[in-house]
């Protein structure tokens, strides 16, 4: 059974503040609130009808759409924008940081969120990478909702700016939040991403737009057909395209690795099938399903029709 977060009986954080108020930020806001691991939660967003929509939505104590008043007295930082932008702002806000204070992120590469914010930290700002596992194909300030994290997985990948008080902080954020922390190095990290994320996204994002092209088969036709497969690559083929792009751009090489070897199972799998190797095919086909129900068992995923995506989000007081 998924393990439930219980409301903390005193704040992990004076103050904290989140730039970027998408499905993550916007989440991360709510669960501060709503499990009591900040006194004060602090919504930045640069774009100001972003900033209006969190006021009306109310989970936030200050929302501002300047960085730089966000992290003022901030004891923790998290930025929540695309990795393409994570140098910019750091830049930004950078000399505003206040001594002590602890920066992450929630960026799905690491290695490039490392190299982007280090040279920006004064000293004696402690920088611990992180990412949690976690989300939907929606995004903006109403798709968030403060259980997304719940029996899901964040990573940290701890840096030569990072210290043992300021990690286990972090450590004790996420695990208020009803998550599962695991330790790695930002290269290992972005090499396990590659596979079970990135890749999957590309190919997604491929399908799609190969059904897209197809002469012989109307855009219509892919629509009113699309059975569980189909469906199911659309669905992660609509997630942000600007923070797809910038995952692309700065995880390039475990990528490109990643996808060097799927491209060699895929032409053996063509072998199989261009031969009629039935026994082949079964083997493989029964090799992958055990790892659908690996994923299962570790309550990572449910066998429910909707794949167990529409709970939190059906229940309005989860939005909270």
């Amino acid at each position: 059974m998924p393990r439930m977060a219980d409301a903390l009986s005193a704040p992990l954080f004076e103050r904290v503040a989140i730039i970027g108020m998408g499905l993550i930020g916007s989440s991360i806001a709510r669960a501060a609130k709503h499990y009591g691991a900040a006194s004060i939660v602090v919504a930045g967003d640069r774009d100001e009808a972003v900033c209006r929509r969190v006021r009306d939505l109310g989970f936030a104590d200050v929302v501002t759409h300047s960085a730089v008043e966000a992290v003022a007295e901030a004891d923790l930082v998290i930025l929540c924008v695309p990795v393409g932008v994570m140098g910019d702002v750091a830049a930004e806000i950078g000399a505003y940081l206040k001594p002590g204070a602890i920066v992450s992120d929630v960026g799905s590469v690491k290695n490039a969120v490392v190299e982007a914010l280090s040279p920006h930290l004064a000293e004696g700002v402690w920088l611990v990478p992180a990412h949690p596992v976690a989300g939907t194909e929606y995004s903006g300030p109403d798709a968030g909702f403060a259980v997304l994290f719940e029996n899901r997985w964040c990573i940290l990948t701890p840096c030569d700016r990072s210290s043992d008080d300021a990690v286990a902080a972090v450590t004790a954020l996420w695990r208020a939040f009803g998550s599962n922390v695991e330790t790695m190095t930002p290269t290992h990290h972005d090499l396990v991403l590659a596979i079970t994320s990135h890749v999957p996204h590309l190919i997604a994002y491929n399908i799609v737009g190969t059904a897209a092209h197809l002469e012989a088969v109307t855009q219509s036709e892919v629509m009113k057909f699309s059975a569980g497969g189909f469906r199911d690559f659309t669905r992660i083929a609509s997630s942000d395209p600007t923070m797809w792009r910038d995952v692309f751009l700065h995880n390039k090489e475990a990528v490109l690795e990643m996808l060097g070897r799927f491209n060699e199972d895929l032409a053996a799998l063509a072998k199989m099938v261009r031969w009629g190797d039935g026994d082949g095919l079964f083997d493989l086909f029964t090799r992958t399903r055990a790892i659908r129900r690996g994923i299962i068992a570790q309550g990572q995923e449910t066998q429910a029709p909707d794949f167990g995506r529409r709970g939190p989000t059906s229940d309005p007081a989860a939005k909270a």
